[in-house]
């Protein structure tokens, strides 16, 4: 399907280039279509920008919910965490992604609602899994923005290739910040989230 071809392009190459320095021309080459098809489709930068985000996010979903499978609730948690850090490949290209929609996003409030829509959905993966997982009493809401908030902030880091915050620290930070949240053995403070039966 052309629109597909298109996608799938214009992700790599906002992937490689940015968005602003994107050329629509390079993207029908790339996709094997005319120019006029791409603007057919897309009629501005946002929209094209807003249309490769959701997409590279369906794919990226179809893998997540493949790969977490209906395991153990700690190994699941632990696998959303991997597959939510800017690891080499295709999930290091779609943090790119991200990073060049909330840049845009400032200046283009008509791309807020596609940040919030797909920020929604990775706020009920999670709450999915916590609820899933009868970790006791907790306000899995809250339980999972936090998370997400670290995955974004020490996962840029880690894009950055900050040397302080490698992708195994941040895995590390974000993981023990959910351990404690989720009250798991070990945890090296007091759980805001009791395991089932226990008093808060």
């Amino acid at each position: 399907m052309s629109r597909d071809r298109i996608l799938e392009a214009a992700v790599e190459r906002i992937a490689r280039d940015g968005i602003d320095g994107v050329r629509i021309a390079r993207i029908a080459m790339d996709a094997g279509v005319s120019t006029a098809l791409v603007h057919y489709h897309f009629a501005t930068r946002e929209a094209l920008l807003a249309e490769a985000l959701e997409y590279s996010f369906e794919l990226a979903g179809a893998t997540r919910t493949m790969d977490t499978g209906d395991g153990p609730a700690v190994q699941r948690l632990r696998t959303m965490i991997e597959q939510c850090l800017p690891l080499p490949g295709v999930q290091e290209r779609d943090w790119v992604l991200w990073v060049e929609l909330w840049l845009r996003a400032v200046r283009h409030p008509e791309l807020r609602p596609t940040a919030a829509r797909l920020y929604a959905r990775m706020h009920d993966w999670f709450v999915e899994a916590i609820e899933a997982g009868d970790f006791g009493p907790c306000d899995a809401d809250r339980v999972a923005d936090g998370t997400l908030a670290l995955l974004d902030g020490l996962g840029l880091r880690a894009l950055l290739g900050d040397p302080e915050m490698p992708i195994e620290r941040a895995r590390e930070h974000v993981w023990d910040a959910l351990a404690r949240e989720l009250g798991l053995a070990g945890a090296a403070s007091a759980p805001s989230c009791s395991p089932s039966g226990s008093p808060r």
